[in-house]
């Protein structure tokens, strides 16, 4: 014979069980009759001079949208039922951490804000527009982590982008 409390544990497992995978991101809040998203490659007014991040940056984002949504890339921005286009608006690369004894900079934070905008150009009006921010720090003076530092903001961003596209959050 069960105790009453095993009984209630048994029953909540059960139905826990039974309810595993019922609920997915899959889709989210994009819109039905949208199938295709062209993504220009973001302008840079921040004047940080990132160009070559700025394409992989895109790329990037293409990559997680195509692999993660149902959403299909076309390099056609007109034949596109969806257009998502983005600025590089600032960009900042400020001391972080100083030193104790020599009061310079130990680490440096990176900064960058992207301004997005998505249309529906089935229905001719906007999605969302929204400023997404990532940041990341790295060692003074250490070019290779600094461009790692840019690149891991970026990801944050494109992250954030991806998470706004699929579920309007």
């Amino acid at each position: 014979m069960l105790k009453p409390g095993t009984t209630r544990f048994l029953l909540f497992f059960l139905v826990a069980v039974s309810l595993q995978g019922c609920y997915s991101f899959t889709g989210g809040s994009i819109p039905a009759h949208l199938k295709t998203i062209a993504i220009p490659v973001f302008d840079d007014r921040s004047g940080a001079g990132i160009a070559q991040l700025r394409s992989e940056h895109t790329k990037a984002l293409v990559d997680k949208i195509e692999s993660q949504s149902p959403l299909r890339f076309t390099p056609s921005m007109a034949s596109a039922d969806a257009l998502l286009e983005g600025t590089i608006t600032s960009f900042s690369d400020v001391p972080g951490q100083l030193s104790g004894t020599t009061e310079r900079a130990l680490t440096n934070r990176i900064t960058l804000v992207v301004q997005v905008t998505m249309t529906d150009h089935v229905k001719k009006t906007p999605l969302f527009t929204q400023s997404f921010v990532g940041f990341a720090d790295y060692y003074a003076g250490n070019y290779v982590a600094q461009q790692q530092a840019i690149a891991v903001a970026l990801g944050q961003i494109n992250e954030a982008i991806f998470d706004r596209i699929v579920s309007g959050w």
